[in-house]
């Protein structure tokens, strides 16, 4: 029975991790909720270690904060924490294409015209969910190809900040002009233009930087 091996205990808390960000970036949990672990462990499945572990983790990443003996609840939205994660981010961005686009292969373009098309078509639907999922497996390809371990677990911790902002910008009626950016960001890894695919990215992460400026 090698199939039914005890489920790792690293995993129980990675799985209480990402279930409950994923839950506070859509919103699900609001700003300001107060969070327990034993009823989200009772809603996960699971038992409170994992999910104590999980808050700690959230709390490092900034959608949670603490105060011992008394509450553990959702961050607000501030604007200034939106814009130091995305220049963060942006410039780890960077990075990973100036590395990726020389090592980028014609397959991996594909999924990203093809990530690029279900984004453009889930922002025309309104549909803010299936629009980021194919904005992150867009940029999820030069940040694979790179091979730059840190940069990626960087890049995965802060973006959930960014995420929580750009929903609310739909949700308030706001357009996105990032797919028109996709087209020239692939168009530049397409060529193996490093320079212009740099640039362009650039340009992308400004522009969401720019989202906390006008909070």
């Amino acid at each position: 029975m090698e199939a039914l091996r005890p489920v790792r205990r690293t995993l129980l808390r990675d799985r209480a991790y990402e279930a409950i960000r994923d839950a506070i970036v859509a919103g699900e949990i609001e700003p300001g909720a107060v969070v327990r672990d034993a009823e989200l462990a009772e809603r996960l499945g699971l038992s409170r270690a994992p999910v104590r572990e999980a808050f700690s983790r959230l709390v490092d990443d900034g959608l949670l904060e603490s105060k011992p003996q008394s509450y553990t609840r959702v961050t607000p939205v501030v604007a200034a924490d939106v814009r130091d994660a995305a220049a963060v981010v942006g410039a780890l961005h960077e990075l990973v294409t100036r590395i990726a686009v020389p090592l980028l292969r014609e397959a991996e373009v594909d999924v990203m015209r093809a990530a690029n098309d279900r984004f453009a078509a889930a922002v025309r639907a309104g549909d803010v969910d299936a629009a980021l999922r194919a904005d992150d497996e867009l940029h999820d390809v030069l940040v694979r190809v790179s091979g730059n371990r840190a940069a990626a677990a960087t890049v995965a911790r802060y973006t959930p900040l960014i995420r929580r902002l750009e929903r609310r910008r739909f949700g308030e009626g706001g357009n996105c002009r990032s797919a028109g950016l996709h087209e020239r960001l692939i168009e530049a890894c397409s060529d193996g233009d490093v320079d212009d695919a740099v640039r362009v990215t650039a340009e992308i992460w400004r522009g969401l930087e720019s989202l906390a400026d006008t909070d």
